[in-house]
């Protein structure tokens, strides 16, 4: 057998076992026998004919030209670096809060913060407390994989956590974020206390207070 067909065989085992285009070592080893260094030295020929990507240390994609569809940037961001969920401007963005495109895939995690470059792009990742970790978030399955996604004002909480904000009204989220005055309509004061509750930040505290009093003396309305 050719080297060609033997990476053809593996990308057609992975893809008949496999139900995703990302996946583990742990998966690999259930798929393919024998020992470990025969298992990397498959891998390791897949990935230098271009028919694997590799994206960390034990976890891979196929190639964009095995692939069944589109990669889920989200579900894989929380496999090459854990525990961690989607937020940030990325979650901003999925819930359609803020109008630019976001080209770093953002997460927040319990662990220290890291960046990843990978041939799929970017995947930053900002310390935020264990404590508040899955506080607001939501468990999201819009195809076959799964993945933790921020709700949009516990992923601003984590923006004035993370970047350092002072900001204490709806304000700067319109002038600086550029969020539709609308959105900010739909605020639910007991979500917000149960971040503030959460969240062991004087900076998200103040943040939160801030809105809620703009909120309630406004009767409905924007200061």
């Amino acid at each position: 057998m050719t080297v060609s067909s033997k990476m053809n065989s593996l990308v057609d085992q992975i893809k008949s076992s496999i139900p995703h285009d990302s996946f583990s070592d742990l998966e690999l080893a259930n798929l393919l026998p024998g020992s470990r260094d025969r298992r990397y030295s498959l891998v390791k020929r897949a990935i230098a004919q271009g028919d694997l990507i590799h994206l960390r240390r034990g976890y891979y994609s196929l190639a964009e030209k095995h692939r069944r569809g589109a990669l889920n940037l989200f579900a894989i961001s929380q496999k090459i670096y854990g525990p961690s969920c989607v937020s940030l401007e990325s979650a901003l963005s999925y819930h359609g809060w803020i109008p630019e495109a976001v080209y770093t895939t953002t997460c927040i995690t319990s662990q220290r913060s890291r960046d990843f470059h990978t041939p799929l792009g970017k995947f930053a990742y900002q310390h935020v407390p264990l404590k508040v970790l899955m506080v607001d978030v939501e468990r999201l399955s819009p195809g076959a994989e799964t993945f933790l996604m921020a709700r949009p004002w516990r992923a601003l909480a984590d923006y004035v956590f993370v970047y350092k904000k002072d900001w204490k009204s709806l304000r700067p989220l319109m002038t600086g974020l550029r969020i539709e005055e609308d959105l900010l309509h739909s605020i639910d004061v007991a979500e917000l206390k149960e971040i503030a509750e959460s969240y062991p930040s004087r900076r998200v505290s103040r943040f939160i207070s801030g809105v809620i009093e703009e909120i309630t003396q406004a009767k409905g309305g924007f200061a």
